[in-house]
């Protein structure tokens, strides 16, 4: 498959599936942590209609996850336009998608989740409420539930904060690439295109 790993400047996701053997391209506007030469740094929004199979994005979660929600009074432009993108994403012209998201107010803005995973869950001993988005595509299955609920992430702090806690978690990415990327996955159902939402909203 081609897949497009877009808002991922780690590589954990893109490299999990190149292991698999699909064409994978990261696509974030910050330089790649892994090789660059399977990195776009540019805006994703260029390369949505690049003719892609699957698409796993990480929209950035500043202005839209609910732990920030004593700041939203603050911020509705941002968050107006962080919604925007979000529909933007599921409006592109991929049969296939995951959108990845903390808890937050896409749940209400736009709708809810397909489905809310745990670190813990795919083999990492923390707690890390992740929600997705799923277009054609089945729920992820646990592959390794682990004790320990400690939310480490959420309690990390320096400059790189925001960094390190944007980073898939590699058994999550590993559990996409080999249930999304190996498996058969069902046909292409025909679903309601946001097209038309987003179209309206700047019409």
């Amino acid at each position: 498959m081609r897949v497009l790993v877009a808002c991922e400047y780690s590589a954990r996701v893109r490299d999990a599936f190149r292991r698999c053997g699909h064409f994978a391209f990261s696509c974030d506007l910050l330089p790649c942590e892994g090789d660059p030469q399977w990195h776009l740094q540019q805006p994703v929004e260029d390369v949505l209609g690049d003719g892609w199979d699957l698409m796993i994005a990480h929209p950035p979660c500043t202005h839209l996850a609910v732990s920030g929600s004593r700041h939203f009074h603050r911020k509705a432009l941002e968050q107006a336009e962080a919604l925007d993108f979000v529909r933007l994403l599921m409006a592109a012209p991929i049969d296939r998608w995951c959108i990845e998201n903390p808890v937050s107010i896409i749940s209400t803005a736009i709708k809810p989740p397909t489905q809310t995973i745990q670190p813990w869950q795919f083999g990492h001993g923390e707690t890390k409420a992740t929600c997705l988005w799923l277009k054609n595509l089945p729920k992820l299955k646990p592959t390794q539930i682990v004790p320990g609920r400690e939310p480490k992430v959420w309690m990390m702090s320096g400059k790189d904060r925001w960094k390190n806690r944007s980073r898939t978690y590699q058994g999550i990415a590993d559990a996409m690439a080999q249930q999304w990327g190996t498996a058969t996955l069902p046909p292409v159902a025909e679903q309601l295109c946001l097209s038309s939402v987003f179209s309206r909203r700047f019409a």
